[in-house]
């Protein structure tokens, strides 16, 4: 066969005609001919990480990516090339394209206040790079629009869908770490150093473009994941700050975040692109217990579990969820599942964001707006 998502005319014609000799036909050969095809969109490009999903979706059988729309026709060529997909030069067409099943919003993080809203009066199901916004009240604007369509959204906090995440989690809801006394994250790379943001992915550092540099990149993953742990917050501090200077005196690189929760828990971040090394990425105290995530495996103490003395790796762990991206695929494939990121809940890590970077230059305490 020549795929796995149609047949051709020649392979229609020879599957007849042993069916109607008495041959027997292999009942996967009618699922492939039968099997539907999910069509969808790629609305902007610009992101770091599209590339990546475009040949994920290739290589997913029953997934055709359609159209591909950018404000940059060279860019948006570039991308369509990667599925065979068309160019579209004007939106309407993928917004009022009934075939498509659902968009990929992977643009320049300032255009999501025009995108994602028109995305959901289109009714289109939509998967969009995180973070959501880059101002409080768009992100706000954005959750209400995707709410009041029903559509179905989620976006790239890949981190709370983890499996050692998930077993945090549910360590910290029932108690095991008794009255927690710290948490830390840190999410760094040396992006930065490494030339990454150099070329086409340039904008990423321009902070009219993306909202911010390596500490509102980097940092918004291990923000949700902190919120996803210890609920909302009462007030927040940051020190942020330039390291290699070649972005920019606007574009920050690295910086360090105090959360204050409204459950009484303190717990800091750390985010950039200037960092060689980043070994502990979680760790979690508390007068009962004790848990940290070092390259990659758990180590977790706590008197109320048993087997957790916190000398060996955890293997006690719930599975890691599909990544945002295939929850979306999923979804719009008819397989939705757990997992997906409420549109609220992406507006309220933008806007904890934009006031950690106003009390970064205030030098002050502040209430997320």
């Amino acid at each position: 066969m020549n795929s796995t998502a149609e047949f051709t005319r020649r392979d229609f014609v020879r599957t007849l005609a042993a069916a109607t000799a008495g041959a027997a036909v292999m009942p996967e050969a009618f699922a492939q001919a039968a099997a539907p095809v999910v069509s969808l969109a790629l609305v902007g490009g610009a992101h770091i990480h599209a590339p990546g999903y475009l040949e994920h979706i290739k290589t997913t059988p029953g997934l055709k990516l359609k159209s591909v729309w950018d404000p940059d026709e060279q860019r948006a060529a570039k991308r369509a090339e990667i599925c065979g997909s068309q160019v579209v030069k004007n939106l309407d067409d993928i917004w009022g394209d009934r075939d498509i099943a659902g968009v990929i919003i992977c643009s320049e993080t300032n255009r999501h206040s025009v995108l994602v809203p028109a995305a959901a009066a289109a009714k289109k199901p939509m998967f969009v790079e995180k973070p959501l916004g880059i101002a409080t009240a768009d992100a706000r604007a954005m959750a209400e629009a995707i709410e009041k369509s029903g559509v179905w959204f989620t976006t790239g906090y890949y981190q709370r869908g983890i499996g050692a995440h998930r077993f945090l989690k549910e360590q910290i809801a029932k108690g095991s770490f008794g009255k927690i006394t710290r948490a830390r994250c840190s999410n760094c790379h040396d992006g930065a150093l490494a030339g990454i943001f150099d070329g086409e992915f340039r904008w990423m550092a321009d902070v009219k473009q993306s909202g911010g540099g390596g500490f509102g990149d980097l940092g918004t993953h291990v923000l949700d994941l902190l919120m996803w742990f210890f609920g909302d917050l009462d007030s927040v501090t940051a020190d942020i700050k330039g390291v290699s200077g070649k972005y920019g005196a606007d574009c920050d690189e690295s910086g360090e975040a105090m959360l204050r929760f409204k459950n009484g828990v303190t717990a800091s971040f750390a985010a950039g692109w200037v960092d060689v090394e980043n070994p502990v990425t979680t760790l979690i105290s508390g007068t009962e217990g004790h848990a940290m995530i070092y390259r990659g495996q758990l180590f977790f103490k706590s008197a109320k579990v048993e087997g957790a003395d916190g000398m060996r790796a955890w293997k006690k762990l719930p599975e890691s969820l599909p990544s945002p991206l295939d929850q979306f695929l999923e979804a719009v494939s008819g397989k939705a599942g757990p997992g997906a990121v409420p549109a609220r809940e992406a507006a309220a890590r933008v806007g904890a964001m934009e006031t950690l970077y106003r009390a970064a230059r205030e030098h002050a305490w502040l209430a997320p707006a």
